[in-house]
């Protein structure tokens, strides 16, 4: 009966992961779709007010939805988010920033570098190398995300520098997740950084974009893309985000992640009517394999044949599992 529970036990987690890192990848598509609202809004709203309206509707609905947990969460629980919030707001203001100074594609790139940097910072805290699975899966990830972003274009300047900040930023904040939810509700986790990201970019606004004009409120198309920048790629996103990352290892995440980039070329394609280049297939390509390589431990597949009674030779396969850390 024991060794049962135990067997059953490895099933349900086993499928748990599985469900996390499905949730992990949704949440690619989701946050894929929102560079084509984010590119639209900001038509209408300087970016820093836009992160800051974003976020702010984002904290009120999740406040409502989930106040009894918040007020019922303990105090360490709302430092952590505040914490996750902090390195929120860096990264956005990083990147958008950032590309202000360089192009589009190098802005992409140089943002999801997060899949290298996760793993080495992991390396340099836990003093613990990462796997191998997980070195060739980043190795990978940035070969795809090179295919898919850079244009020729290989020269360094400011806007590359913020939005490398924005990257280590990214990358502290996955880490953080990583630790954090193991510990803490990630709803109040999540809910507490968009707060806290709001709090900080209501204060940044004023300094760095100025004054804000109402016409954006009648603007045509405005909450159409505020809806899916606050309900899908803010409340959704980031809470399948801190959901995910509470069964899937930081490393694996980063490369989960990445995915971003693949489905943010899709939606730029099939939305914006941006042309698809071979080259880039090539990268989603790579992007792909690195996505297998991370989740699967190939030392762990164990083909064997067994012969059957009429002497043919039937192949089986073990459970392949994702490989952690």
């Amino acid at each position: 009966m024991e060794q049962h529970l135990t067997k059953q036990k490895e099933k349900t987690s086993g499928t748990v992961r599985f469900l996390a890192a499905g949730g992990l990848i949704l949440t690619t598509m989701i946050w894929g779709g929102s560079f084509v609202a984010m590119k639209t809004s900001m038509e209408l709203v300087p970016p820093a007010w836009l992160l800051a309206i974003r976020f702010s509707l984002a904290a009120l609905l999740m406040g409502l939805l989930f106040h009894r947990a918040l007020l019922s969460a303990p105090k360490e629980a709302w430092k952590k988010g505040m914490i996750l919030g902090c390195f929120l707001e860096l990264s956005y203001l990083f990147q958008t920033y950032g590309l202000q100074f360089t192009t589009a594609s190098k802005n992409a790139f140089i943002t999801t570098l997060y899949v290298v940097l996760v793993p080495l910072l992991l390396w340099g805290i836990t003093k613990k190398r990462p796997g191998t699975n997980q070195l060739a899966a980043a190795v990978l990830a940035v070969i795809g995300l090179a295919l898919l972003s850079l244009e020729g274009d290989f020269s360094i300047n400011l806007g590359d520098g913020l939005t490398l900040l924005c990257s280590l930023s990214f990358a502290v904040h996955m880490i953080l997740i990583d630790r954090y939810t193991k510990d803490f509700s990630p709803v109040v986790l999540t809910t507490v950084q968009i707060g806290t990201a709001a709090a900080l970019s209501w204060c940044l606004a004023p300094v760095l974009d100025g004054g804000l004009s109402a016409d954006f409120l009648t603007a045509d198309g405005f909450w159409t893309g505020m809806f899916y920048l606050v309900v899908l790629a803010t409340m959704g996103g980031f809470l399948l985000q801190n959901l995910g990352q509470k069964y899937v290892s930081a490393n694996t995440s980063a490369i989960l992640l990445s995915l971003e980039s693949v489905f943010g070329a899709l939606f730029s394609v099939l939305l914006l009517h941006e042309k698809m280049t071979g080259r880039m297939s090539i990268g989603c390509g790579f992007l792909f394999a690195a996505v297998l390589l991370a989740e699967v431990k190939f030392e762990q597949i164990v083909v064997y044949c067994r012969k059957t009674k009429r002497g043919q030779g039937v192949c089986q396969s073990s459970q392949s599992f994702r490989s952690e850390e």
